[in-house]
């Protein structure tokens, strides 16, 4: 039986970081045409000026369609944004490349309700250029959740560990107030369904990391993780969902206890990011839970330092498109598995 190939939709990012390199390096290769069909949102002039910068493997042949309804399969497929001509000024922020970093979106998350693409991978954007009157926020997950109307999930992915972020892009002065019983509550749920729905994960294991250091020392240091965290944890485990903890993060990566669980949920960004990152700087993906739709990004931004210099490394990129396509198959057997399920 044949599959139809998938359509996805990638978003350009800031046209003066690294974004169109990693994107057509990927692409570059051709064996990635077979696994999927790429739609840029974007500008085919901005892809060749690009692409005239790099020592790509491969040629890449670049098709510029008026929707992403005309996108063809084998052809890198690129929706242009403007028709005018757009000033490049690689490795600087520029109120232009935030511009087209909004509309992209913008664009893009239609086409996404429409079913014109089957799932989406944003390239990295600028988080204060892109702000405008219609994008008031501090990154891709509360964009694309409020775009959506839908609770989400920040999850780093690698090999190593699936990391949950409970409160995202937030000052650290602001996580403890933040952190709620009914918060708490709704990510570990969130994460339980994702593992089990979007990674094939029948019964997924959760760990969750305290928010004080050795979890309070039984109230010497704090009593945040015995009053607030581990009543949620309890509750948590009186429905069925297996999370356990609260771990002290030192101690939790130190001894690589994180191979234990299908999943691990930090309570703020630095508490998961950099452990993560430590592990997997250049293959990890930013997936967003909890959405209808299916997205992923390079778990990297910008980097400005070395645009246009041929530097940048694609395989988050790639790793991205991947994941991507896994969990959108992932998903449509989970949902046929679980349609009717015997009474």
């Amino acid at each position: 039986m044949e599959h139809k190939k998938i359509k996805l939709g990638i978003t350009h990012g800031d046209i003066n970081g690294i974004g169109y390199e990693v994107i057509l390096k990927t692409f570059s290769d051709s064996r990635m045409l077979e696994f999927c069909t790429p739609v840029l949102y974007g500008s085919s002039k901005v892809a060749t000026y690009h692409k005239n910068l790099l020592s790509l493997h491969q040629d890449l042949n670049i098709y510029a369609v008026p929707s992403a309804e005309m996108a063809t399969e084998k052809h890198f497929n690129v929706v242009n944004l403007t028709d005018e001509e757009i000033k490049i000024d690689i490795g600087r922020s520029t109120e232009v490349a935030g511009e087209l970093s909004r509309k992209a979106l913008e664009i893009a998350c239609k086409d996404l309700k429409d079913g014109k693409i089957d799932v989406l991978v944003t390239a990295p954007i600028n988080k204060k250029n892109i702000q405008s009157p219609t994008f008031d926020f501090p990154g891709h997950t509360e964009y694309l959740s409020h775009q959506f109307g839908s609770s989400s999930l920040m999850m780093m992915v690698c090999e190593n560990v699936r990391m949950g972020i409970v409160t995202n892009h937030l000052a650290l002065k602001d996580v403890p107030s933040t952190l709620t019983h009914n918060l708490l509550a709704d990510k570990l749920m969130l994460m339980n369904e994702s593992l089990k729905r979007d990674f094939g994960v029948p019964m997924p294991k959760i760990a969750v990391l305290a928010l004080d250091p050795h979890a309070g020392d039984n109230g010497v240091i704090g009593n945040f993780d015995m009053t607030v965290l581990k009543p949620v944890i309890d509750e948590m485990q009186s429905k069925g969902i297996l999370a356990y903890g609260p771990y002290p993060s030192d101690g939790f990566f130190g001894s690589r206890e994180f191979f234990k669980f299908d999943g691990v949920l930090a309570l703020y960004h630095d508490q998961g990011l950099i452990p993560f990152k430590l592990m997997s700087f250049s293959e990890g993906v930013n997936f967003t839970a909890g959405l209808p739709y299916v997205r992923t990004s390079p778990a990297h931004g910008t980097a400005y330092d070395i645009a246009g210099k041929d530097k940048a490394n694609e395989q988050s990129f790639r790793s991205a498109v991947y994941l991507a396509c896994n969990i959108l198959r992932n998903r449509k057997e989970y949902d046929t598995l679980t349609a009717d399920p015997l009474k």
